[in-house]
């Protein structure tokens, strides 16, 4: 690929972007163990970083620019970003772009932004932004897993940095499913890329060669006072981590002296389009900023435990160790299992290799007071061959349950580094509440990766409705050589019963078992989801009492939700924006309870009520929102995306049993539009799309003039769901969302049962019966394979990408570059004439030619097909900038080129 300065003409386009920007050198010092030296198709410089972040969508990496931007202009760090999609799912303040023109859009918002960084690289998987999902296998499916990992592994190999960091890959509460898979992602390809059986093809056939990442964080994990005291008296989120923390507060002298916080928050507000130009001031008083903190996944390299300095997670891999070890050192720590049994010994073992020979080389393990090790820790003369030292380590037999963390010192002659791993003390028997299917998943997920610390992070909880019963089952293991039993018991917070207080259990050796309860919500006047604030939650104590051993003392919680019986209508409703009396006999919902944003001043400012009956055809709802300022009025064809001003969602679980949304109904309503209708649309379901994903619905709205507010009434057909409603258990929620500004933001959102995240959670929505109901004929129970977006924005198709592909020698969207004998450039420089540029390909073989005149933006475009080799000439709209040019090979594989034109 040929690699090239972008031509001079672009330097006023591209002051404010990335691209303008000048790319520190990459370090020269050799990698981290196990990493071999360049070759073959490799970039051999420009493309080359220290660190990668990975995300799932543009601003994902917003809140480590702090982080970035110090580690660039203070160490010289060259970071990049990996973003898998463009987002064209989000939504769009900035304008009416939807799709691959929002995802473009976004492309440069964050190049603009992560540019204030020093960031210069910008990679993307290409991959499809859909809607707001807390589902991790839902996003691996719609992504393609494999072919997604394949991708991050080249890039990986290609790029070879030495520290990754990443979102988190734990499905914590509301954490988007997107953000989940890409730090999946992130965690597979620094072990993968390793892996010489990993993608074989890649080093056989492109000439790359493994690479192995120093280290590996994901962000968060800690808390910690503000200023620069918050990288040193930090408090850990979960105990045995190693957890790092960046200061915000430095001042930059590149940006005229102000603090990386505030350069991080004036990058964030590049992100208009996602309604975060209004993002507030940072404070002034650096002692008043705080860290962006950082949790270790994994690390193959030494550092030093008690390094609190802002590049502490560079040591080892980046920079060399503060203990003197030479860089490229690998030192590392495995053990047996997570588990660990108090009184049995399990093994530990130490791996350690350098770039060089370090004689008399030795580590040591330091474990909790009262625990006993065994071994030498010799490891002799240390070199590229790996050599390994293993320990048995005992704990007491009365060691306290919970996650401990092991260290080992690798010391050889004056030099030292360390390494760290966790291990969990477990109880004879331990018992547990049932997971969610996602917290099952992602424990298989950590388990299988070789990341099992990682889990324990999601407290277990279920939902159980107001006033009704629910099955409750406690897993357990018996982590002893010995049969154990034993009594396993529920403590119940006031207004909850068991069907028994405790209950039996025999489990062999190693084995595993259940015991069930069946907990009934006694006192129904309780407070349901966040009611008050605080409501909704409530904690359940296990306490599991084996034969021998402490009893496992444990945390779980039950997560009320609102219920009610829905009336079959005694007639038809008019579908007319008003109510008429005997129209809705059952109960009025409260859907005044705030779920995400400010707190609403008064009912004046943001209220609502909700009132549901059906017929033998259809649910009828009629939704009356009291707001004293209206949001964007927004135009009549742009009936999207209803959180960006004032709407309703009304979400539909037919048989109450979903684990995500896409086998869901959702639909959003918009109260007025400009021409003076309501609309209406589906959007993060088993189908999104206008009216045609919902045959027969119906919508109609009064809007109070004064505005103070206005009343939506809906129909929706039982046969638009996407299953047949079971009568007895329903899965119902209602959202309003409230904006008072005129830029598509909201700033309130309210509804009927409300967690955060809980749009995305149907198992926190509220759960209603039809008495009486009989589903249409021919209604499924098992819903279809939803119908999910599809039309992602290209790198073929972004000037930006390419530009960027032909300086660093990276090819576009991670995947491979076209091969010689299939491949094309531009020859000469382009010519303008009348309005166009003229400009000569020469191809060696067949594929798809994507041209684009820039200047900064996009003048012209042409998609032109080459069947055979040779050269043609192309007319493209524009005259002035550059052409660019992203080539398609027929059998795989991309090539980049630009040329100014005259």
């Amino acid at each position: 690929m040929r690699r090239l300065a972008l031509p001079a003409v672009l330097s006023a386009a591209l002051a404010a972007s990335a691209l303008a920007l000048a790319s520190p050198p990459a370090q020269a010092a050799p990698g981290p163990a196990g990493a071999p030296s360049a070759k073959g198709g490799a970039p051999s410089g420009d493309g080359r970083l220290d660190v990668l972040f990975v995300g799932a969508h543009p601003d994902d990496e917003a809140g480590t620019l702090s982080t970035l931007g110090q580690w660039n202009e203070f160490d010289k760090a060259r970071t990049g970003v990996l973003t898998v999609t463009r987002g064209e799912g989000g939504g769009n303040a900035a304008g009416n772009e939807e799709g691959p023109a929002l995802g473009l859009l976004r492309e440069n918002e964050e190049r603009r932004a992560v540019g204030k960084a020093g960031v210069t690289d910008i990679h993307y998987l290409d991959k499809v932004d859909f809607y707001y999902t807390v589902s991790t296998p839902l996003t691996a499916k719609t992504w393609d897993h494999d072919k997604s990992l394949e991708k991050v592994v080249r890039l990986v190999r290609e790029t070879r940095p030495k520290v990754i960091v990443t979102m988190v890959p734990a499905p914590l509460p509301g954490q988007h499913g997107n953000h989940q898979m890409a730090a999946r992602l992130a965690t597979e390809a620094y072990f993968a890329a390793a892996d010489p059986k990993a993608y074989p093809a890649q080093l056989r056939e492109e000439g790359l060669s493994t690479w192995a990442p120093g280290r590996i964080f994901q962000t968060g994990g800690a808390s910690g006072p503000t200023g620069e005291a918050c990288a040193t008296d930090l408090k850990p989120s979960r105990a045995g981590t190693l957890v790092r923390g960046v200061w915000g507060g430095r001042a930059s002298a590149r940006n005229g002296g102000k603090t990386w916080a505030q350069v991080e928050r004036e990058a964030q507000r590049t992100y208009v389009s996602q309604g975060w130009g209004g993002f507030p001031d940072v404070p002034s008083d650096p002692s008043k900023i705080g860290c962006d903190f950082f949790t270790q996944i994994h690390s193959r390299v030494p550092f030093t435990l008690n390094n609190t300095s802002p590049t502490a997670m560079l040591e080892g891999a980046v920079q060399p160790g503060k203990g003197g070890l030479p860089l490229g050192t690998g030192f590392s720590l495995t053990t047996q299992s997570l588990g660990v049994t108090p009184g049995a010994g399990f093994k530990v073992t130490a791996h350690a290799s350098a770039p060089r020979s370090l004689r008399g080389a030795k580590a040591a393990l330091s474990v909790p007071s009262g625990w006993n090790v065994a071994g030498s820790g010799d490891l002799g003369t240390v070199g590229s061959k790996e050599r390994t030292a293993t320990f048995t380590v005992t704990p007491p037999a009365g060691a306290a349950a919970g996650r401990v963390q092991l260290a080992a010192t690798l010391t050889a002659g004056k030099a030292t580094g360390q390494a760290t791993t966790q291990v969990e003390v477990q109880p004879a028997v331990t018992g547990t509440m049932e997971p969610l299917p996602r917290v099952s998943d992602f424990d298989e997920w950590a388990a299988k990766t070789g990341v099992q610390s990682l889990t324990g992070q999601v407290k277990p909880v279920l939902s159980l409705a107001s006033g009704k019963s629910r099955k409750v089952r406690v897993d357990l293991a018996n982590t002893t050589a010995s049969a154990q039993s034993g009594t396993v018991k529920l403590d119940l917070p006031k207004g909850f019963s068991a069907d028994a207080p405790s209950k039996p259990y025999t489990l062999a050796a190693g084995a595993k078992g259940s015991a069930t309860f069946t907990v009934t919500n006694t006192d129904a006047s309780l407070p349901t989801s966040n009611e008050g604030g605080t409501g909704g939650d409530y904690d359940v104590t296990i306490t599991t009492t084996p034969s021998s051993g402490a009893a496992d003392v444990q945390k779980g919680g039950l997560e009320l939700v609102p219920t009610t019986v829905l009336p079959k209508a005694t007639g038809t409703p008019a579908v007319d924006g008003k109510e008429t009396a005997g129209e809705y006999p059952g109960s009025e919902l409260n859907l005044s309870r705030v779920w995400e944003g400010e707190a609403c001043a008064s009912a004046d400012d943001c209220s609502a009520t909700g009132k549901v009956t059906w017929t033998d055809d259809a649910l009828y709802l009629l939704v009356k929102v009291r707001d004293d300022k209206q949001g964007t009025v927004l135009g009549a064809d742009d009936c999207k995306r209803h959180w960006r001003s004032d709407s309703v969602e009304i979400a539909i679980d037919p048989r109450g049993d979903s684990e995500n949304t896409s086998t869901t109904f959702k639909t959003g309503i918009f109260p007025r539009m400009s021409d003076g209708k309501p609309c209406f649309e589906r959007d993060a379901d088993a189908h999104q799309g206008g009216p045609e994903t919902a045959p027969g619905m119906q919508v109609a709205s009064t809007v109070a003039d004064p505005y103070d507010g206005y009343v939506i009434e809906t129909k929706i057909p039982f046969k638009a769901l996407p299953t047949a409603v079971d009568p007895a258990r329903m899965g119902l929620n209602i959202f309003v969302y409230d904006s008072d500004t005129q830029d598509k933001t909201g700033q309130t959102r309210i509804g009927w049962s409300t967690w955060g995240g809980v749009q995305g959670d149907p198992y926190r929505w509220g759960l209603v019966s039809l008495p009486g109901h009989t589903p249409p004929a021919g209604m499924p129970t098992t819903p279809p394979e939803p119908v999910m977006p599809t039309d992602a924005a290209s790198s073929v198709n972004s000037p930006e990408s390419i530009l960027q592909s032909v300086r660093t020698g990276v090819p576009l969207a991670a995947g491979p570059e076209a091969p010689r004998s299939d491949t094309a450039r531009i020859t000469g420089r382009p010519k303008p004439s009348s309005g166009s540029v003229g400009v000569r390909l020469r191809a060696t073989g067949p594929g798809t030619a994507h041209l684009q005149v820039w200047d900064g933006k996009v003048l012209g475009t042409k998609k032109v097909e080459i069947t055979r080799a040779g050269v043609q000439t192309v007319t493209v709209p524009g005259t002035s900038g550059v052409v660019t040019l992203a080539f398609e090979a027929r059998e795989g594989g991309t090539a980049s080129d630009v040329a100014t034109i005259r």
